[in-house]
């Protein structure tokens, strides 16, 4: 019998979606103005457009797993979602305490941080 996706897992997925697309939304419409209002001056607009389109692709993915109910259908997602969201909280960490990274990149490194975890969490305990 094909194990389910648990409830938890599920939620996860609709917490990501919502949160990427605010903000890929955001990097995609508004890269300027939005850096002007955290002080984080945005040089290069085009490259924070293609983060926003990343990020919202990422959002769909989460949209399409929220949508499915076995748990190998979502599988590799879970696993995309693990390295994206450990990647980007070292890279975020490391450009905050070396890069001189604006106080607000403390928001992103915690949100990612936090999606890291709990994708991670319940990777472990579905696959198992």
């Amino acid at each position: 019998m094909d194990k389910q996706m648990s409830s938890g897992l599920r939620l996860t997925f609709l917490l990501h979606f919502i949160v990427a697309l605010v903000i890929g939304l955001i990097y995609l419409l508004i890269p300027a103005p939005w850096g002007n209002l955290v002080n984080w001056p945005i040089q290069e607009p085009p490259v924070y457009r293609l983060l926003g389109a990343a990020i919202l692709a990422f959002g769909a993915s989460s949209w399409w797993a929220y949508r499915a109910v076995l748990w190998e259908r979502v599988r590799i997602v879970v696993q995309t979602e693990i390295a994206w969201a450990t990647l980007g909280t070292l890279v975020m960490l490391w450009a905050l305490l070396f890069a001189g990274l604006p106080t607000f990149g403390w928001v992103n490194a915690i949100i990612l941080g936090a999606f890291a975890v709990a994708f991670t969490f319940f990777y472990t305990r579905e696959r198992g």
